[in-house]
């Protein structure tokens, strides 16, 4: 079977299983995902699972990648923060949907690797950088939309609720732990924060600083 004809299965299989904002499918049609899977899993580029990208870490599955930028609710004149770059790919689809994508990675190998297909696709609405994901990224908030694809522990990071704008929506996994974790819609109020339990998901926990890498002091 040829990669385009794996990429229509793969949409198809994303739109009945709940991915049905045209705007996302778009942007899983339009990313080449196989340019985010390391050369071993080539050929399951376009099924429905999460991969391995060393350190840990995975590439997630797709429907998970499609339900929750579906979950943000984006139009193209926002500015979305995603904590976890990983190997870029769920940066990529925002890149698609969104005015600006700001990403950060506690990995420096997987920033260099992602910074680097960023860059090869033209991805130029793109910025990444190497920080403590939990601190989220100050100087360029606030962010109408905020992705955390980490699992963030029972409560979100206070720091990240900060810089979520007014009207502003933040969708993250949380739970005490991996096989307790949902997807939650956080909403910013006039009146204050509004939480929505979305569906079931197990992701990598959400970790401080920057990874092998002593800790700094805060402020610093």
């Amino acid at each position: 079977m040829s990669t385009a004809a794996r990429k229509i299965r793969l949409l198809m299989l994303l739109r009945r299983n709940g991915v049905t904002d045209v705007h996302v499918l778009r942007a899983l049609e339009l990313i080449p995902r196989e340019a985010f899977v390391p050369g071993p899993f080539q050929d399951q580029a376009y099924e429905d699972t999460a991969l391995p990208i060393g350190h840990g870490q995975t590439i997630s599955q797709p429907l998970v990648v499609g339900l929750m930028s579906q979950a943000l609710e984006i139009t193209d004149r926002m500015k979305v923060l995603e904590v976890g770059t990983g190997s870029g790919y769920q940066a990529a689809i925002l890149s698609k949907l969104a005015r600006r994508v700001y990403t950060v990675e506690r990995h420096r190998p997987l920033l260099q690797e992602a910074e680097a297909r960023f860059h090869q696709l033209r991805l130029h609405n793109i910025t990444a950088r190497l920080a403590d994901g939990m601190k989220g990224w100050p100087e360029a908030a606030p962010f109408e939309r905020i992705l955390v694809t980490a699992g963030g522990g029972a409560e979100p990071p206070p720091d990240l609720l900060a810089q979520l704008a007014p009207g502003g929506v933040m969708v993250i996994p949380l739970g005490a732990d991996r096989r307790g974790q949902s997807v939650v819609r956080f909403r910013r109020t006039d009146t204050g924060i509004d939480r929505e339990e979305l569906w079931p998901v197990r992701f990598v926990p959400l970790l401080p600083d920057i990874a092998g890498e002593p800790a700094r002091a805060s402020g610093g």
